[in-house]
């Protein structure tokens, strides 16, 4: 994967996620228009050596094998998502539109520091902090009746050879903002989101990045079962993010899959080792 692009996610894009994480109260004093929209967007990547006081978000955080246990942190949980690979266009400095061409599994690693003053201190802590696919599956479309509309996202915790289920299989369909809705508001957020609370002036590391011209956009994190919301990840772990056909296949055959760290091909599957 080149490495031109801005890695960006969406916070607050699956109902009840934050309240989950212990981050709702991070967003108290965000305003949104719809009681279900999304709070914000957050970066995880810019490749820029301009950064300031967010340097640390210039270091390539992706990996599809492994996860790296931070130095500072034990609290650390999966995050299961689908990531959209995202051509950017630009108009006078403006981004004017997202173009998902892909989209893959995605584990949007956190640590929960209740006292982090932006989203993105929770994010990039070095190389190998994050998740995403090697396999990418081609859209057809982002609108209503495409591919994606049919697919899952299943996430699995394996310790000791000891498979559990981390985040509540949902549909796609079921992020609060989706389809061409979600690309807009992303859109209006890129270019008018401001440095304000736990958010990031977005425009200005576009500008800091010389207006890269891809974007992966990891578009929200499921709901965690109970296990998933109170138990951390530890040195040893296995962390698995499937992203499946629910048409083609059953989440009883993901379950058996998962237990042997084998997926089909036309499943977009990131099984991670915490080293």
């Amino acid at each position: 994967m080149n490495t031109t692009f801005i890695g960006l996610g969406v916070a607050g894009n699956f109902a009840g996620h934050l309240e989950q994480a212990g981050e709702a109260a991070d967003f108290l004093q965000v305003k949104t228009v719809e009681a279900v929209q999304p709070k914000a967007i957050f970066p995880f990547y810019v490749p820029s050596e301009q950064l300031g006081d967010y340097q640390f978000l210039s270091t390539y955080p992706l990996s599809n094998e492994e996860i790296r246990f931070p130095n500072d942190a034990d609290n650390l949980q999966i995050e299961p998502e689908i990531a959209l690979i995202c051509d950017i266009q630009y108009e006078n400095q403006q981004v004017i539109a997202l173009k998902p061409t892909h989209f893959a599994a995605y584990n949007d690693c956190s640590i929960r520091r209740p006292n982090a003053r932006k989203i993105c201190e929770k994010k990039n802590w070095g190389e190998k902090s994050k998740g995403i696919s090697p396999t990418w599956i081609a859209l057809d479309q982002f609108t209503a009746g495409g591919i994606l509309d049919d697919y899952h996202i299943a996430c699995f915790h394996k310790r000791n050879g000891v498979l559990n289920e981390y985040g509540i299989d949902s549909p796609a369909v079921g992020y609060s903002y989706f389809h061409q809705k979600l690309l807009d508001w992303i859109v209006d957020r890129m270019n008018n989101q401001q440095d304000e609370g736990p958010m990031n002036h977005i425009a200005a590391m576009l500008k800091q990045a010389d207006y890269p011209p891809q974007a992966v956009i990891s578009i929200g994190a499921t709901r965690y079962t109970d296990f998933g919301e109170h138990n951390f990840l530890q040195i040893g772990d296995t962390s698995i993010v499937a992203v499946y056909n629910g048409k083609t296949y059953s989440h009883q055959q993901i379950v058996e899959m998962a237990e042997q760290e084998q997926f089909a091909a036309d499943i977009s599957a990131l099984v991670q080792k915490v080293i």
